[in-house]
């Protein structure tokens, strides 16, 4: 991460910093440098075949979190249900849900409403797909009938994360960074 400084001139005055304090009780800024996770592989947590989660925000108040989603195999990854709104945009390669006609591929922005239950498969051919997903609420796991098979939450993430980073040696508290 690079430091700006932005001294006041009489000359431009659009580049002078706000003045007043920030509000009282805000949180810190979160800017998270390597995002992708280019730098350090221990930043992707496995959750599940060929497949990893590096997380940039986790935020237990709100009930939500942002992650980048790495599967390196084409084929079904998940079937589930949102409680919640869920946000998405490609960086690499291409995905798409058996119950829908369309398919997100590098550059798309993808919302998914509250309720939608739908199955997740990396494209044939795909080699490499990396998403960053917000996610709101649960994702509950269910077969193809909507049965319940598990579920994934802000809390489930946290503690998932906090093993992860507890094995591979930057200790559990490494997700702190991540929490707001």
């Amino acid at each position: 991460m690079t430091l700006i400084n932005h001294p006041p001139t009489s000359e431009q005055p659009e580049k002078v910093a706000y003045r007043k304090p920030q509000p009282w009780g805000m949180v810190p800024d979160m800017v998270v440098p390597d995002a992708l996770g280019e730098l350090d592989d221990r930043l992707w947590a496995p959750i599940g075949p060929d497949a990893w989660s590096r997380p940039l925000h986790l935020n237990p108040t709100a009930g939500f979190y942002t992650h980048v989603l790495k599967v390196q195999r084409a084929g079904v990854f998940a079937r589930h249900r949102h409680s919640g709104q869920v946000h998405a945009y490609v960086f690499k390669g291409s995905w798409h849900y058996l119950e829908h006609d369309w398919v997100a591929e590098a550059g798309s922005y993808v919302f998914e409403p509250p309720g939608e239950t739908h199955t997740l498969c990396v494209t044939d051919g795909c080699e490499e797909m990396i998403t960053l997903f917000t996610v709101h609420g649960s994702l509950m796991y269910v077969d193809p009938d909507g049965n319940q098979a598990g579920y994934d939450d802000v809390f489930t993430r946290m503690d998932k994360y906090r093993a992860h980073y507890e094995e591979v040696g930057l200790g559990g508290d490494f997700i702190k960074q991540f929490m707001r």
